[in-house]
C-alpha cells in the first residue's frame, strides 16, 4: 500500500531533520530552531507543490472552511510539538525523546476515534496498549538522573500529544481539500501549513526575541538542510494521512525510533540502558501490531 511506503520514507527524513535542528537549539533557542523547520522548508515545499500540480491537472482543490480550520489546528499543534521535542532531546537524550514522541500513536488513534470516527481493529487496539506500556517503561527514570529524564520524558509526551492533534488535523485537511488526489492535497497542505507557521512563529519571535531570528539567519547553511528534510518528510506524512487514519500511519512511522537510537549513539555518544531497550522493543512490537492489525 502506498501510504506505508510514504510513511516508511518519512521516518529517516524526519530523523535527519531532527538531527540538524538539535544542533541549532543552542544559539537560536527551541523556538528559533523550530522556526528553521518551517521557514527554510517553505521554498522546497513550494517547488515540490508546483511540480506535483503540473503533473496533476485533474486536481480540483476545495478551500472550504473545514480545510482552513483543520490545517490551522495542525499547524499550531505542530509548532508546539516540535519545540517540546527539541527541548526533550536535550533533557533526556535524542533517542529517548524520539521514543517518547511515539505517544502520538495511541493518542492520535484515540483522538481519531473520538473526534472523527476512525475505526481500528482489536489487534490494533492491543498494539496501542502495548505501545503505551512500552513508553511507560522507557520513560521511567533512574534515581541518579530522575529529575532531568522525567522532565525530558514529560516534554516528549507533550510533544506526542501535540503531534496527535497535528496528525488528525492534517488528515482532515487533506480529505477536505482534494480526496481524490492525495499527493496533490498533501503538497498543497504542506505549503499552506508552513506559510502559516512561518508567519505566526516568525512574527512572535520578531516581537519578543529578535535575537533568535538573528541566530537563525546566521545558521542558514545547516538550516537549509533541516528545511529540505523537513519539507520532504512533511510531504510524505501528509500524503499518507490523506490515505489512512492517523493511528496506523503513526505506527509505521515508529521506524524512526531505531534510526534515532543509532543516530544518537553515533552522533551524540548516547547509550540506552537495558530497561530502555526493553521498553523500546515493547513499543516497537505494539506499533507493528497496530500497523498490521
Amino acid at each position: 500500500m502506498l501510504w506505508i511506503i510514504l510513511t516508511a520514507a518519512a521516518a529517516p527524513l524526519q530523523v535527519a531533520r531532527n538531527v540538524l535542528q538539535r544542533g541549532l537549539i543552542g544559539d537560536a533557542g527551541p523556538w528559533g530552531a523550530t522556526l528553521v523547520r518551517f521557514l527554510f522548508g517553505l521554498p522546497f515545499s513550494i517547488s515540490l507543490f508546483v511540480l506535483v500540480a503540473v503533473l496533476t491537472p485533474a486536481a480540483q482543490p476545495h478551500f472550504a472552511l473545514r480545510f482552513w480550520v483543520a490545517i490551522s489546528v495542525g499547524a499550531v499543534a505542530q509548532v508546539g510539538a516540535t519545540a517540546a521535542l527539541l527541548v526533550a532531546m536535550h533533557r533526556s537524550g535524542f533517542a529517548v525523546a524520539t521514543f517518547m514522541q511515539q505517544s502520538s500513536l495511541p493518542l492520535g488513534a484515540l483522538l481519531g476515534l473520538i473526534a472523527f470516527g476512525d475505526r481500528l481493529g482489536e489487534v490494533q487496539w492491543i498494539g496501542i496498549a502495548a505501545t503505551t506500556a512500552g513508553l511507560t517503561v522507557l520513560s521511567w527514570p533512574r534515581a541518579s538522573d530522575a529529575k532531568g529524564v522525567f522532565v525530558g520524558s514529560l516534554l516528549g509526551l507533550v510533544s506526542g500529544l501535540a503531534f496527535a492533534f497535528a496528525l488528525n488535523g492534517y488528515r482532515q485537511a487533506g480529505i477536505a481539500l482534494e480526496p481524490h488526489h492525495p499527493i496533490f492535497a498533501a503538497t498543497a497542505g504542506v505549503v499552506v501549513a508552513q506559510t502559516l507557521q512561518t508567519l505566526l512563529l516568525g512574527g512572535i519571535l520578531a516581537a519578543v526575541r529578535p535575537s533568535s531570528l538573528r541566530a537563525v539567519a546566521a545558521s542558514w547553511r545547516p538550516s537549509l538542510g533541516a528545511g529540505f528534510f523537513g519539507a520532504a518528510a512533511s510531504a510524505c506524512w501528509f500524503a499518507a494521512l490523506a490515505m489512512a487514519p492517523a493511528g496506523p500511519v503513526r505506527a509505521v512511522g515508529v521506524l524512526e525510533a531505531p534510526i534515532a537510537a543509532a543516530a544518537g549513539r553515533r552522533l551524540f555518544k548516547e547509550k540506552l540502558t537495558l530497561r530502555q531497550m526493553a521498553g523500546g522493543l515493547l513499543t516497537a512490537a505494539g506499533v507493528v501490531m497496530t500497523a498490521l492489525g
